[in-house]
C-alpha cells in the first residue's frame, strides 16, 4: 500500500508530533507512508478567500503531479465508514492514495466537487489532531486487512 497525507501547515505541537511519528513506525513494514506538509497562508480577515484560493492551488498543482492516484478529501461533510468498512474500501485499492488535509480555511470548492470525500467525524478537529486520528485510522485499517489484533 503506497499512501501519502497531503496536509496544509505543519505539525508543531509535541504530543502530536510523537503521536504521528509512533503510527508512522508502525505502518513502516505495511505500507510505504508520505507525510507531505505544504506551507499555510498567513491572512487578515480581508483575505481569507485570497488564501484560501492560493492553498487550493497548491493543493491542486501537487495532485496534478499524480494523476494516477486515488485521492481522498478529508472533509466534515464526507461519506462517513466504520473502522472496517475502511479497511475494506483501502484493500480494494491498488492505485497510489491520497489524503489531503486542508487548512484552517478548509478547502477549495472545485476540490470538494472533483475528488472524493471523507469524513473522519461530523466534529471539526484541529488540523494536527485529524492528522493523528487519520494514522491511527489507516494503522488501524492495516491491521484489520492483515488480521493483526488491534481491532475488536
Amino acid at each position: 500500500m503506497n499512501i501519502t497525507i497531503l496536509s496544509i501547515g505543519a505539525v508543531k505541537t509535541d504530543y502530536f508530533k510523537l503521536a504521528i511519528a509512533e503510527y508512522h513506525k508502525r505502518l513502516g513494514p505495511h505500507a510505504k507512508l508520505s507525510l507531505v506538509e505544504l506551507a499555510a497562508e498567513s491572512f487578515s480577515e480581508s483575505q481569507k478567500i485570497a488564501a484560501k484560493k492560493k492553498e487550493g492551488k497548491r493543493i491542486a498543482e501537487y495532485l496534478s503531479r499524480r494523476p494516477e492516484a486515488r485521492v481522498f478529501l478529508l472533509d466534515e461533510r464526507g461519506m462517513e465508514l466504520t473502522s472496517v468498512e475502511m479497511a475494506q474500501k483501502l484493500d480494494k485499492i491498488n492505485e497510489p492514495i491520497i489524503f489531503v488535509i486542508g487548512g484552517s480555511l478548509g478547502l477549495e470548492k472545485e476540490l470538494l466537487e472533483r475528488y472524493e470525500r471523507l469524513s473522519l467525524s461530523r466534529l471539526t478537529f484541529l488540523h494536527e489532531m485529524t492528522k493523528m486520528v487519520l494514522l491511527e485510522q489507516i494503522y488501524r485499517s492495516v491491521a484489520i486487512i492483515n488480521g493483526k489484533n488491534y481491532h475488536h
